[in-house]
């Protein structure tokens, strides 16, 4: 059985940072395309980071600057290092692993950009 378990969101001030994990059972995150999504009230959900299993990361332009995908094999997470937060990264936060036609999906993390 395939989880995908995110931590790490919360309520920050713009400006602030945080780092939010997603840590997998099931796969092996080396061999997957992981992804951070997010949605906001009334939107679609978009892709922010993307870490293939081999190749360059790539990113939203909205986050490119700011946002840092990685993942560490070892632990068999991926991470998202979120700096510079704005009150527009406020969403609930998405991971997700692909590979061919499986594709796999966490429950989500608030993220909460305010003064």
């Amino acid at each position: 059985q395939v989880q995908l378990v995110e931590s790490g969101g919360g309520l920050v001030q713009p400006g602030g940072s945080l780092r939010l994990s997603c840590a997998a059972s099931g796969i092996i995150v080396s061999l997957y395309a992981m992804g951070w999504y997010r949605q906001a009230p009334g939107k679609q959900r978009e892709l922010v980071a993307r870490i293939p299993s081999g190749g360059s990361t790539s990113y939203a332009d909205s986050v490119k600057g700011r946002f840092t995908i990685t993942r560490d094999n070892a632990e068999n997470t991926v991470y998202l290092q979120m700096n510079s937060l704005k009150p527009e990264d406020t969403a609930v936060y998405y991971c997700n692993a692909h590979v061919y036609s499986n594709n796999h999906w966490g429950q989500g993390t608030q993220v909460t950009v305010s003064s």
